[in-house]
């Protein structure tokens, strides 16, 4: 069986609220198995499945079309302009010590830093930024699922965090924990090893775009 499990937030102040006041949250694991991808909408439910080995294990996605993104994946204009992000900067090491305490607490078992896991989740922070735009959807259509899959990952369990706008990664973690479907994610007992990316752009609205990816090795 395979799955994954993602998770969306975008942060505007410290507290790391969302767009229009409301939590954009996303995090499921069933065991039953889809043969379909479904998104009701940016805050709702989005679960990627892949059923059976032979089927969809190697799926992956078009890339001969550009998403286009919709109104409620953008920033307002100037919404984050007050903020300083000169000394916004990420050290993977010490982030996931801070994941790896926190999963500690929860008596889970450490995650390792993966090179494959790190590439899909620099890619898709990339092309959030490209776009300046949040979503667990790339501009080429992919999901988490596929993204993990074209770095190279085998994966058993991926699941996918993602925050725009925060100035720290201390604010972004303080924010996935305090959101059920992204704390979820992070506390997956069955997770090895994890990726991470930050891209900072101060030419578009949300300047930063963070992005997370948690994963188990078949």
């Amino acid at each position: 069986m395979y799955r994954v499990v993602v998770g969306v937030m975008v942060g505007l102040m410290s507290t790391g609220c969302s767009l229009n006041s409301q939590s954009l949250t996303a995090g499921f694991t069933d065991s039953a198995p889809v043969s379909r991808t479904r998104q009701t909408s940016l805050g709702g439910d989005l679960t990627t499945r892949s059923p059976t080995q032979s089927t969809e294990r190697q799926r992956v996605a078009s890339l001969d079309t550009a998403r286009k993104a919709s109104p409620s994946e953008r920033a307002p204009k100037g919404a984050l302009a007050d903020r300083d992000y000169s000394g916004t900067l990420l050290n993977p090491e010490a982030a996931r010590e801070a994941i790896n305490q926190y999963r500690k607490s929860k008596g889970l078992k450490p995650l390792k830093l993966d090179a494959e896991l790190t590439t899909a989740a620099r890619a898709h922070a990339n092309d959030l930024a490209k776009w300046d735009r949040i979503s667990h959807y790339g501009s080429d259509g992919s999901n988490p699922w596929d993204r993990v899959k074209r770095a190279g990952y085998n994966a058993k369990l991926a699941a996918e965090n993602v925050g725009t706008g925060q100035v720290s990664f201390t604010e972004v973690l303080k924010g996935w924990q305090e959101s059920p479907g992204h704390n979820k994610n992070l506390l997956q007992a069955e997770a090895q090893h994890m990726g991470i990316a930050l891209v900072q752009d101060p030419k578009t609205e949300f300047k930063t775009f963070w992005t997370l990816v948690i994963g188990s090795r078949l």
